[in-house]
């Protein structure tokens, strides 16, 4: 099956069908339908992941997490139902969600160097997995949840300790690059798939 014949992720949680006004829309911009498809199935669905130490799993779980923090209850669920059929037991997507609601927030948070840009400094917090739900998500995603809430809220307060923490939990580098590609991508589809569900309420307002 080539990529182009696989549903497109997209177009799913927005509720296109071929030929209404939203895939001509997005035809308009094919290369770009194509690499964001394209993305998805190497982070999500990649050639070598029944070998990967990365597993399918945590995957969906960060995903899970990050829509969660984005109050994305569509892209939530179609993570949640790809986590259960990766083998997760129930109890761990009952913790993500509940780590996601925990960690909610406004942000972004965070300082800028001293200067133009420091009248938009904003104090927020910093999340941790509770201790209580640690013993259910295990080391290495609770350090990886920490990451994605950081990227996420705190982008401008980057430091080299949040990569030593995800190395001291079992994280390999090549790991974190492709973890940090995981959440960057999962917030540029979110925002895709806002913006058309928005020109699909203009579209709506218009005809009636």
């Amino acid at each position: 099956m080539t990529v182009s014949s696989l549903p497109d992720v997209i177009d799913q949680l927005v509720g296109i069908q071929p030929g209404d006004a939203l895939d001509a829309i997005r035809a308009q911009r094919q290369q770009a339908r194509l690499h964001a498809q394209q993305s998805h199935i190497a982070l999500f669905e990649p050639a070598d992941l029944a070998g990967s130490t990365f597993t399918a799993a945590e995957r969906h779980a960060l995903a899970v997490f990050v829509a969660g923090l984005h109050g994305q209850v569509e892209l939530g669920a179609f993570h949640a139902s790809a986590l259960l059929l990766a083998g997760a037991p129930t109890a761990l997507f009952d913790a993500v969600s509940a780590e996601a609601e925990a960690g909610a927030g406004r942000g972004p948070y965070g300082s800028y160097p001293v200067g133009p840009l420091s009248a938009e400094n904003a104090p927020g917090p910093l999340y941790a997995a509770s201790a209580a739900r640690r013993a259910v998500l295990g080391t290495r995603l609770a350090a990886a949840l920490a990451h994605a809430h950081r990227l996420v809220f705190h982008p401008r307060d980057a430091e080299a300790a949040w990569l030593q923490a995800l190395l001291d939990a079992g994280w390999s580098t090549t790991e974190i690059v492709t973890l940090s590609q995981l959440v960057s991508f999962l917030s540029f589809q979110i925002r895709v798939i806002a913006g058309l569900r928005a020109l699909a309420a203009q579209a709506s307002l218009a005809i009636a």
